[in-house]
């Protein structure tokens, strides 16, 4: 399933200061790669780390070729996904997150949505029939819903569950995207600290506008216990980030998206 050399699938893996849970998540991805003789590319795209999350990749690397390291400033895990996505050759991109939250056994569920029903992006959803949220913390899940609400009114209606952070795909329909964002793209400033955005909403608005065909699948979803969600910074940062969308297009910032060449 491969056209020349190139992979079926890349995974984009953002990480900053992963040095705890990177490990078990590469061996886990390899595994399931070899177990379904998957042909894959995995694309680790270090967003700053100030550990070892760097020096765990290269080594890792040396026994598997389909790895490898992205290093980035440290501008957020928006920008290190666009940076992941763009540096992409699969036939398809998945991103996901560094704790596998959503096990990458989800994958086999979203394929068919690419090969039997033409979407363009497939969004894993931790709402709707299917849909299973495992050891979440009531407050973290009112959170959640109370921000898709807000995503809801001020951007667009028909998602239930735009910040899950499993989504593929396809690999040239996820670089236009990318190539398009405004508020994670080439001139995202330096950060400090961990930083989760609303950068899906973004991506997803523009998928949407451009036309391509957007699928929500429920998937199975497990709370990291060592997760690096701040409630009040980041819940402050993604309304901002949400409000910026709006913003941009109403100020026309998203104009001409049908031209392939805007």
């Amino acid at each position: 399933m491969m056209t020349g050399n190139q992979p079926l699938l890349t995974i984009v893996i953002p990480a900053y200061n992963e040095h705890m849970r990177l490990p078990t998540t590469l061996a886990t991805v390899q595994a399931y790669a070899a177990h379904t003789q998957l042909d894959v590319e995995v694309i680790v795209a270090d967003d700053g780390s100030s550990d070892d999350t760097a020096q765990i990749v290269q080594i890792a690397a040396q026994q598997w070729p389909q790895l490898r390291l992205l290093a980035l400033d440290h501008r957020g895990k928006g920008f290190a996904v666009r940076a992941g996505v763009l540096a992409s050759r699969g036939r398809y991109v998945l991103m996901c997150d560094a704790d596998l939250a959503v096990p990458i056994e989800e994958w086999d569920r979203m394929l068919p949505f690419f090969t039997q029903q033409d979407y363009d992006v497939v969004i894993g959803s931790r709402e709707g029939q299917g849909a299973h949220r495992e050891g979440e913390p009531f407050h973290r899940h009112l959170m959640g819903r109370v921000f898709n609400t807000i995503v809801r009114l001020i951007v667009m209606g028909n998602f239930h569950d735009t910040q899950c952070g499993f989504k593929a795909f396809r690999t040239v329909v996820a670089q236009d995207l990318f190539h398009r964002a405004r508020i994670y793209g080439a001139d995202a400033p330096v950060i400090q600290g961990a930083a989760v955005t609303a950068f899906d909403v973004e991506i997803i608005y523009l998928a949407v506008a451009r036309g391509y065909r957007v699928a929500e699948l429920p998937v199975v979803w497990h709370y990291g216990v060592e997760t690096k969600v701040d409630p009040i910074r980041d819940a402050i940062r993604n309304l901002r980030d949400v409000v910026q969308v709006r913003w941009l297009a109403m100020r026309g910032e998203y104009r001409n998206l049908d031209d392939p060449k805007a």
